[in-house]
């Protein structure tokens, strides 16, 4: 039997004082988008982590509105 390994991708993930800056909004503007599923996210514990292509692909949509 043959094993496949898979590299993991290692990607940043921003805490939501990062996205508030990127955003220039504040970290609970940024957890609501989270919260209501606007903006992907995931929870580590009781804190919310974003992935740096997420926020940037938000903030691209958000400048066409």
């Amino acid at each position: 039997m043959r094993r496949l390994t898979v590299a993991k991708k290692t990607e940043t993930l921003l805490r939501s004082k990062d996205v508030a800056h990127i955003l220039d909004c504040s970290p609970d503007d940024v957890i609501e988008l989270a919260r209501r599923g606007k903006l992907r996210a995931t929870k580590q514990g009781r804190f919310w982590r974003f992935r740096q292509n997420d926020v940037l692909l938000y903030k691209k949509k958000a400048a066409n509105l």
